[in-house]
């Protein structure tokens, strides 16, 4: 009877993930019915079980979490379900119109997507549940730095050159981003760095105008850091992962420093990288002039963003209605401009509750932070968290016309498997430091 009155404690201690849970799944239900009916009403066995079993996989998840009762945050979890299964539908909505529009070549992504997305959750799950510590990871600082320099030379040597950009490695049945790995390599060596350094790096003892900076040995990495960013965006032709990791960065440095100035100037000198890289490289020439004025070559450089423009005018305030909108007139309407296929169908109101998720997810992210167990992994959830969340509104805000369009993916939603499984793993690294009570002590 004690063993099930403790059960019973454990299961009623996350009752919020499990109710979060269920709503998302119900949304999402909801939503696949009203695509089914505004395509003749015909149910597939195959939509029902995988809606069946993408519900009962996170569900498990849930309750494997309950019972082992370590206490991590209950609105991570939930979140990352909610805008997978938002990814899941917009594959298996664009699925047609792509395969109609451009040819076989896209048959089949809404069942990749689901593999990527099944795959991510067992991914979040060994991360969650393997017994290690995470100060495992810091133990092995310079092998993620090491592994994170040769994705990038291999991808820059051997890369596959996608729209001017060199990102992918060719594995056959598999293309792999090994940008998307860089992003934890990089979060995990920075976090162990700078809170080896903490103390000199936020002391400071030398003036340069106002900004009061830390000693020059210290301050190296933080030009080696724009270096690289700016590096990147040479080799690969990547702005938007440039940008992406420099953000990352400044927001660890911030955490560490506690001051703002170091952010402001470091935006500042990446801003002034890339002015300084226009004059040289058309890539760069060609997404600035996009964004400066798209009318001005419509059916050139600035086709995607006035045909992205076009569709999130036509969605209007609620949308056209799942399945009623045709965003496959937008080019990359499953990758890149995903987030203007949701504003077609589901308005202003469906953008807004999707911004409002990230949001939130940055907020418990930050929370997780501020409330972990040591600074190693207060770094460690800042970085993951700023990772997910700088990503999610720098491509929004890339394909509402705000800033130049950067080519990054949108979190969990848009199509791709190297993405999806790299959120999951950050997902699984978040949900450990936010465990409240202390892991057992292993590896």
């Amino acid at each position: 009877m004690a063993t099930i009155a403790r059960l019973r404690v454990r299961l009623g201690g996350r009752t919020l993930e499990f109710e979060l849970l269920i709503t998302a799944f119900l949304f999402i239900a909801i939503c696949l019915a009203a695509l089914i009916a505004g395509a003749g009403g015909r149910v597939r066995w195959v939509d029902l079980t995988i809606i069946g079993a993408f519900a009962g996989l996170f569900l498990t998840i849930s309750l494997a979490l309950a019972l082992r009762d370590w206490g991590e945050d209950q609105m991570v979890l939930p979140i990352a379900a909610l805008l997978a299964g938002v990814g899941m539908l917009m594959a298996r909505r664009l699925e047609p119109d792509l395969v109609q529009r451009y040819g076989e070549v896209y048959s089949g992504i809404a069942l990749k997507q689901v593999i990527w997305i099944f795959g991510g959750a067992l991914l979040l799950a060994l991360v969650s549940f393997v017994p290690w510590r995470l100060q495992w990871l810091k133990h092995y600082r310079y092998t993620w730095l090491l592994l994170g320099l040769v994705l990038v030379g291999a991808t820059a040597v051997f890369g596959v050159e996608r729209n001017g950009a060199r990102l992918w490695l060719s594995l056959g049945f598999f293309q792999l981003q090994p940008v998307e790995m860089l992003k934890v390599l990089l979060v995990i060596y920075l976090a162990t760095y700078l809170d080896d350094h903490r103390e000199l790096i936020g002391r400071g003892v030398y003036w340069l105008g106002p900004l009061k900076l830390p000693p020059l040995p210290y301050l190296a990495p933080i030009v080696m850091m724009w270096g690289a960013t700016i590096g990147l965006i040479i080799v690969q032709k990547d702005l938007g992962a440039a940008l992406l990791f420099f953000v990352i960065f400044l927001a660890m440095l911030y955490v560490v420093s506690g001051r703002a100035r170091y952010a402001a100037v470091g935006l500042f000198a990446f801003a002034l990288g890339a002015a300084a890289l226009y004059p040289l490289f058309g890539h760069v020439r060609v997404r600035l002039n996009a964004w400066l004025d798209p009318w001005s070559d419509p059916f050139g450089i600035g086709f995607q963003m006035v045909r992205a423009l076009h569709a999130l005018a036509a969605g209007g305030w609620v949308g056209t209605g799942i399945g009623a909108g045709d965003p496959t007139t937008v080019p990359e309407s499953h990758t890149d401009f995903v987030f203007v296929a949701i504003g077609e169908e589901l308005g202003l109101a469906g953008t807004l509750a999707l911004t409002v998720c990230y949001a939130l997810f940055a907020l418990r992210g930050y929370l997780i932070a501020i409330h972990a167990r040591d600074g190693f992994q207060q770094l460690l959830a800042t970085g993951l968290t700023t990772a997910i969340a700088a990503q999610a509104f720098i491509i929004m805000a890339g394909t509402t016309h705000l800033i130049p369009l950067t080519g990054i993916t949108l979190p969990f939603i848009s199509y791709g498997g190297s993405s999806t499984l790299i959120n999951f793993a950050m997902v699984g690294l978040l949900l450990r430091v936010s465990a409240s009570r202390k892991p057992p002590q292993t590896l």
